[in-house]
């Protein structure tokens, strides 16, 4: 029997399907839980400031640009020259990837994209620099949700569970511990341990990836703007480790594609200290869609610049 049941357990079909469905669970669950917020939600909602919402696209795509350099950052400390274009495309496409059912599609598109695209076939150097990215975009989130706290005071956060991630993801990174466990993960499957970063880009990436976090904060102090709330732009570091902390659910929560659901309840709950609930469930929607929007177009946007400049990627040695 429990050999049975783990053989079906084990079938891709039966995952997504218990995926989707519990997926669906949770947003029904939550559309129920704040029921009495949408008469306030909906008129925002269709009373949206075209302007500000266009200055929170624009905003926002201003953060996934910046966001693909760093990753650009990564690559090439390993020995990886990978052109801005190509860089972009395989990014969206694991970004969007994010909604198939299933934990693996977010990396193997990137991964597959960058082979069929450019070529790359070191699948360790770039697994890893995904790896990289995504723990020190996370420690770096934290860090300003931390320091975003000095302004908005009144939160009734969950720190003591963030500080412990944080700190588990900060020796995760380390250049010893990230290095011995990528030879041993990377090595039974034959695979070449990919390059450690030395200390001085760690940090100086995780500084770069806190200023991101400040240019998404920014993109959510224009959507609050657009429903007609009046956050205070002290509040942008905040609203910026919001979004951050968003992200962190959505990547732990493996068991909803792209978090959805779990990633907007956090959002709202943390966004009730700086507005009101109907802003609050309106801008939780509205950032979804958003981002959903803004990873559609600079993926078209990437190919048919990519196209039409005909740019290829650069490999080289380090060294």
């Amino acid at each position: 029997m429990k050999r049975a049941l783990l053989a079906v357990l084990g079938r891709r079909r039966v995952v997504i399907a218990l995926q989707v469905g519990l997926a669906a669970l949770i947003v029904g669950f939550l559309a129920y839980a704040v029921r009495g917020t949408w008469g306030d939600a909906w008129p925002r909602l269709r009373e949206a400031s075209p302007l500000d919402l266009l200055a929170a696209l624009a905003v926002l795509a201003a953060y996934y640009l910046l966001f693909v350099f760093g990753w650009q950052w990564i690559l090439a400390a390993g020995g990886i020259r990978v052109a801005y274009g190509v860089a972009l495309q395989a990014e969206m496409a694991s970004m969007l990837a994010k909604y198939v059912p299933g934990t693996v599609w977010t990396p193997l598109a990137r991964i597959v994209w960058l082979r069929r695209v450019a070529g790359e076939k070191r699948t360790s150097y770039v697994l890893a620099s995904i790896l990289l990215e995504a723990g020190l975009s996370a420690v770096a989130g934290v860090l300003v949700f931390v320091v975003g706290l000095a302004w908005v005071p009144s939160v009734d956060a969950p720190l003591l569970p963030l500080a412990g991630f944080a700190a588990v993801v900060a020796l995760l990174l380390h250049p010893r511990v990230f290095g011995a466990l990528a030879r041993w993960i990377f090595g039974r499957f034959g695979a070449a341990e990919p390059p450690r970063l030395r200390w001085r880009t760690l940090i100086g990436l995780l500084l770069y990836y806190a200023l991101t976090w400040l240019v998404g904060g920014v993109a959510l102090w224009f959507l609050l703007r657009s429903v007609g709330a009046a956050p205070d732009p002290e509040s942008i570091p905040y609203l910026g480790g919001t979004a951050a902390v968003g992200a962190i659910v959505a990547v732990l929560s493996i068991f909803a594609p792209s978090g959805l659901g779990v990633r907007e309840a956090s959002m709202y709950a943390l966004l009730l200290a700086v507005t009101v609930e109907g802003a609050a469930l309106g801008v939780t929607l509205l950032n979804r869609i958003a981002i959903t929007v803004v990873e559609a177009l600079l993926l078209g946007g990437g190919i048919v610049a990519w196209g039409r400049r005909g740019t290829a990627i650069a490999t080289r040695e380090p060294g």
